[in-house]
């Protein structure tokens, strides 16, 4: 029997969430729940998605509103084994109580803090160790890359220690209306930001720092790393290193991808939906390797690289599949993930990161 699954917020990350359970063949989307009767919520009913309100008073604004709601959050609970939680930063710790009640599996998101599950997720990295679990939290966009990238390098033998700056977007695309950073950075204000302890959390031996400010774009986060290796080594021993990893595809500086936009542009054109990127975008021509050294940049989609893990998250608390690569490999297929994302030499482009 499919895993049932319910999401508990309708917004950046939620309507993503709930589009990849609908087209997962071993899960079933029961519903969705949220606050607002507004356009968001609107458009999941006009998709055939059926709405639950996550309160009382939100299921009277959205009656009104012409929104068909099926019944709160505790009837969706009542028919589900796992519910994703996608509401804002630090409201999903307070709904914990209400899911814990429920008895379902609890899949949370990296808006909330690693004790607040005592578990935090990268399927790749720690899949294993979620098996079974009644919550796990899947780390931010900005830890999930650091993990899959410096992860790989770790099980290569290859990575001593780390040191990256993140340039981050202002805020999502679709709240840039609303406020956010126009004509300046603005450094995080502290060293090490939050990145590199929360990597941690999922791979507690790696040696990172790291430092970051936000721009005033919102498409996309860029990070730049200096890399420490354990032997003197040459470009192909990182790039193969990497290319053993899932969800680390490459782009070429040489195919005209020289800027965030550019690759956001790619991902529309080859026909993603809302252009995302699951994968981490890593510029495979500017990597440079000198002895033990390495220095890479690469590319974070924000609003859609947590997607493929937290599906995995669902099979790993639920025990659907076993073993981090079996979920991986559905998930990516599923998907249409790549490990390169034009053609190159010898590669063909829709290779996924399985294959």
């Amino acid at each position: 029997m499919n895993v049932q699954v319910a999401v508990n917020g309708y917004g950046v990350i939620g309507k993503r969430v709930a589009d990849a359970v609908r087209s997962m063949p071993d899960m079933e989307l029961v519903g969705v729940a949220d606050v607002a009767p507004d356009w968001r919520i609107r458009t999941a009913a006009e998709l055939g998605i059926t709405v639950y309100a996550a309160t009382e008073t939100a299921g009277t604004a959205m009656r009104e509103a012409g929104v068909p709601v099926a019944g709160t959050l505790t009837d969706l609970l009542d028919q589900v084994d796992v519910v994703v939680d996608t509401t804002p930063k630090r409201v999903a710790a307070t709904n914990l109580p209400t899911y814990q009640a429920a008895g379902v599996k609890v899949v949370l998101q990296g808006g909330e803090s690693h004790t607040t599950t005592g578990h935090s997720f990268v399927a790749q990295a720690n899949y294993a160790s979620a098996l079974g679990r009644d919550m796990t939290r899947v780390v931010s966009c900005n830890t999930t890359s650091i993990v899959r990238v410096l992860g790989a390098l770790q099980d290569a033998g290859l990575l001593a220690r780390a040191r990256g700056v993140l340039i981050r977007r202002a805020t999502d695309p679709s709240e840039s209306h609303e406020g956010g950073i126009m004509n300046t950075m603005v450094p995080e204000a502290a060293i090490p930001s939050h990145q590199g302890p929360d990597a941690k959390t999922v791979l507690p031996e790696l040696d990172v720092v790291t430092i970051a400010a936000k721009a005033a774009h919102t498409q996309t986060h860029n990070h730049f790393w200096t890399l420490q290796l354990t032997r003197p080594a040459d470009r192909e021993d990182v790039l193969q290193a990497l290319r053993s990893a899932p969800r680390i595809a490459f782009i070429r500086m040489s195919d005209g991808l020289t800027a965030l936009n550019t690759t956001v542009e790619l991902m529309r054109d080859l026909g993603r939906p809302r252009g995302d990127m699951w994968e981490v975008a890593l510029w495979e021509d500017v990597l440079s390797v000198d002895g033990d050294e390495a220095y890479l940049t690469y590319q974070v989609n924000n609003e859609a690289i947590v997607v493929p893990e937290t599906i995995d998250a669902i099979r790993a608390l639920t025990s659907t599949a076993r073993d981090a690569a079996t979920s991986i490999g559905l998930t990516d297929e599923v998907l249409g993930m790549r490990q390169e994302f034009l053609a190159a030499a010898g590669v063909p482009s829709g290779r996924t990161a399985q294959g």
